[in-house]
């Protein structure tokens, strides 16, 4: 049994949807799904690219348009797995049936499509309940720090880990948790959480408030002067800090929170387990500037090995090592 974590559609704009028809569901834009049914994927990539936005207004990656044409394939093959959704202060759960999926195409008001029909394709599950199996409720505040961290996501789709799946099994089974509870890690994020209390941001809203910062400072110290050499020439083209921020975490969501070029799961400032995992900003094109359309965030070891190479030959070198790692 895997275990997803999910929103439904952009804003979330499926869940009523499913919670009223015990489903999961995603959409595919009327003029995707051809190339999704005939298993195109390069075709898939390269119209998406081209034609398409994220809800952010961002032209998606080739990694992002990817996991767009995985979405389709997710919910039409998942079957026995368990599902979790985040409803504001409750935590809901499924577990899929083996079913056949139930395909519509109908007009659509979701937020940031830019077709006006789209494929709806839904997966039939068991009734999404927010008690466990012991009737007992799942409330979020009353969960665990630390289960907080990974039963939800800001993107369109997760899968856990072997043992964060273990754990959000037993948690809707009802079982005794001490047994993850009493771990160090998990020890620290309670009596971390304990404190006085602080205005909570998001992990990817502190990750984007870091970079935004960096390449604020990297921007005014980088200016054309000469020290021992004349470092490049990095502006910074955004309205503010925050404009910048904010872009980032449009980025971030655009990107389903992965690398950019090698699509690893990000990981966040103060709850990383591998520095070099972090969120990294990276300018495409290393001569440009700190402007819309030349930023991506990148796994902080990738953005190292980069450095000043050209992004289209860096990534033809990654695929390369994909490659043989996948053949040995």
């Amino acid at each position: 049994m895997n275990t997803f974590i999910a929103n439904f559609g952009r804003a979330n704009y499926l869940w009523p949807r499913c919670k009223e028809r015990a489903t999961v569901a995603t959409l595919e834009d009327e003029d995707l799904r051809p190339f999704w049914e005939s298993g195109d994927r390069n075709g898939y990539i390269a119209y998406a690219i081209a034609h398409k936005k994220s809800a952010a207004g961002i032209t998606p990656t080739k990694p992002v348009a990817s996991r767009w044409f995985n979405l389709a394939t997710t919910i039409s093959e998942t079957s026995n797995d368990l599902w979790i959704h985040r409803e504001k202060d409750e935590l809901w759960w499924t577990v899929t049936k083996p079913d056949a999926i139930q395909t519509t195409i109908e007009p659509t008001s979701e937020p940031g499509r830019t077709s006006s029909r789209v494929y709806i394709i839904q997966k039939p599950a068991h009734p999404w309940s927010n008690k466990d199996k012991k009737g007992r409720r799942l409330v979020w505040p009353a969960l665990h720090p630390r289960a907080r961290e990974f039963l939800f996501t800001e993107g369109t789709l997760q899968q856990l880990s072997e043992d964060n799946s273990a754990y959000a099994n037993a948690l809707v089974n009802g079982d005794d948790l001490s047994t993850w509870h009493g771990q160090p890690l998990w020890t620290v994020k309670e009596e971390k959480s304990g404190k006085a209390p602080v205005t909570v941001y998001s992990a990817a809203k502190r990750a984007a408030f870091r970079m935004a910062s960096t390449a604020m400072a990297t921007s005014l110290n980088a200016n054309g002067q000469e020290v021992v050499r004349v470092v490049k020439n990095k502006e910074f083209r955004f309205d503010s800090e925050n404009a910048l921020q904010s872009y980032l975490e449009a980025l971030l969501t655009a990107q389903d929170n992965t690398c950019a070029i090698t699509s690893l799961p990000l990981q966040f400032d103060g709850e990383h387990t591998d520095v070099e995992m972090l969120c990294s900003l990276d300018r495409i094109d290393s001569n440009g500037h700190y402007e819309a359309g030349n930023l991506q965030i990148i796994c902080r070891f990738v953005n190292r090995w980069k450095s000043d190479s050209e992004d289209s030959d860096f990534r033809r070198l990654i695929r390369v090592v994909q490659s043989s790692a996948m053949l040995a």
